[in-house]
């Protein structure tokens, strides 16, 4: 299984920005479908965006419009744009991978995530 670290978090004011990165040990490449998981406290893990190895992107209704998943193999990242941030974006985010596109993007290890807290 492939090690995952996010990393990018921090506490910004609503209508800030944050840009999340997950790194892998191996080729992101290697992997079919990335996305992005939040979870705020009390509350399920939820999937907010994703991303196939052909650049197709998926997003949650509550983050589209604002967020930008992209795949970067230079950096051998992927990485998560968040824009105009809501109090409601404060969560662990975390990164994880997937094989197919019809399954979630969850076949990987959860890594510690990276805390976002959105508040003024």
């Amino acid at each position: 299984q492939e090690q995952l670290v996010e990393s990018g978090g921090g506490l910004v004011q609503p209508g800030g920005s944050l840009t999340l990165s997950c790194a892998a040990f191996r080729s992101i490449n290697n992997f079919y479908r990335w996305g992005w998981y939040r979870q705020a406290p009390g509350k399920q893990r939820e999937l907010v965006a994703s991303i196939t190895i052909g650049g197709s992107t998926d997003y949650a209704d509550s983050v589209k419009g604002r967020f930008t998943i992209s795949r970067s193999n230079t950096k051998n990242a992927v990485d998560l744009q968040m824009n105009s941030l809501k109090p409601e974006d404060t969560a662990v985010y975390y990164c994880n991978y997937g094989f197919t596109s019809t399954t979630l993007p969850k076949a990987g290890p959860w890594g510690q995530g990276t805390q976002v807290t959105v508040s003024s």
